[in-house]
């Protein structure tokens, strides 16, 4: 009789085994993913596309000090030694610093790019950090950014006039249009500080007094990502080698953002020919020799450049000459092609500069080095197959071939 029951038991415990074992291999698998960048952009349609891309007086300043830690065109960026965490590399410093252009809600979303920039490089450069925007900073802004730069922090307060209305612009014109664009639903086209925010990045940002004490910028956005160790000094580089601008991801530019914005730029050069570099990138800018503009640009959330170009005559007149226009509040120009556009006309092409080993994201697009020897050397964590340099809607090949660069090798398997 017991080992009738001993059997009987076995004979239930195999049977519930067999009932797991059906139930955990027919059981869905969840098949949901992330869109990449270009799925994001295909489902824009032909709201972001080129003309040859795919349907694509008074200002407060609080100067706060942290302790800093102690212990040819074809020329690329150095590739050099690695430093111990926590080392300071040796040499004098750039006059330098990082910008950002945030608000007291964007703390913890600015302290996780502050983290990715001390961490993959100003901690072993220890510059400056500057903080603007248009209401007075709090305290946890700036004890939250003060604990995490390695260099000074300083906090302005933007003049009131570089963000509002210029007497000039028709408001209820300015308002009709932004109704138009929120009904055609494009992005940011009914929002009023978003245009205060690329009206005040093309022409301000860089005469703030806090700005004027410094020759080179960095700019950083919130929510940012660094994916590879920068072991030299960027800004002695561009020093170095005389650029004045730089980028790492290119694209093309909403067509209904700047309908007439190539128009302003036309009469601009006709207005001021002396501005116009001989050596300069139109290429780049357009198909037909400036006849009409390919909307291709340099993502301005990532520059490093030269603040003396910007505060120069060349570009306050360029400046000056679009803001009279009133495309920033008639239509909704961004900042991004604005200064692609004056770099490309008003500098030598070889004054601009690609920091392909920088590699970067910020919502939606990734610049991952294509070189796996680059991303070893660097030690870099991103996915080479997040790249958005050789995409169609990327115009990095496009500024390739206008400077006679050779494109790394293993970018056909990326297109």
């Amino acid at each position: 009789m017991a080992g009738t029951q001993r059997y009987l038991r076995y004979i239930i415990f195999a049977f519930i085994c067999l009932l797991l074992v059906f139930f955990f291999s027919s059981s869905p698998v969840p098949s949901s993913r992330l869109q990449t960048a270009s799925e994001i952009i295909k489902e824009q349609g032909s709201k972001w596309k080129g003309s040859s891309a795919p349907t694509s007086a008074d200002s407060g300043v609080k100067d706060v000090s942290s302790q800093p830690n102690v212990s040819s065109d074809k020329e690329t960026t150095p590739n050099t030694s690695g430093h111990r965490l926590g080392e300071t590399a040796p040499g004098e410093r750039m006059n330098a610093t990082f910008v950002t252009l945030a608000r007291n809600s964007d703390v913890w979303e600015i302290a996780r790019s502050i983290r990715q920039v001390e961490d993959r490089f100003n901690r072993k450069f220890n510059y400056d950090w500057v903080f603007l925007n248009d209401n007075d900073f709090d305290d946890t802004f700036i004890k939250v950014t003060t604990s995490l730069v390695s260099g000074k922090t300083k906090y302005g307060k933007i003049n009131s006039e570089h963000w509002s209305f210029p007497s000039w612009i028709d408001t209820n014109k300015a308002a009709k249009v932004r109704d138009e664009m929120k009904q055609k639903q494009i992005i940011y086209g009914d929002s009023i500080s978003y245009r205060h925010m690329c009206r005040y990045e093309s022409g301000f940002f860089f005469r703030h007094p806090l700005m004027l004490e410094y020759e080179w910028y960095w700019r950083v956005e919130p929510s940012i990502e660094l994916f590879c160790d920068i072991n030299y000094d960027t800004f002695k580089f561009m020093a170095e080698h005389k650029k004045k601008y730089s980028f790492v991801l290119s694209l093309y530019e909403y067509v209904e953002t700047i309908p007439t914005l190539w128009d302003s730029v036309k009469t601009f050069m006709q207005k001021y020919p002396q501005h116009i570099a001989k050596d300069n990138s139109m290429s780049f800018l357009s198909d037909d020799d400036g006849k009409t503009y390919n909307h291709c640009h340099f993502w301005s959330n990532f520059e490093i450049g030269n603040l003396n170009w910007l505060r120069s005559q060349a570009y306050l007149d360029f400046f000056d000459h679009l803001d009279k226009d009133g495309g920033f509040f008639y239509e909704r120009w961004g900042d991004a092609p604005v200064h692609s556009i004056a770099a490309g006309l008003m500098l030598p092409k070889n004054e601009l500069h690609f920091f392909d080993d920088i590699a970067y994201y910020h919502v939606p697009f990734t610049h991952c080095p294509t070189s796996e020897k680059v991303r070893t050397d660097n030690k870099c964590h991103c996915n080479p197959k997040d790249n958005f340099d050789w995409n169609g809607y990327s115009c990095t090949a496009r500024f390739f071939e206008t400077n006679n660069m050779q494109k790394p090798e293993g970018y056909e398997k990326q297109q």
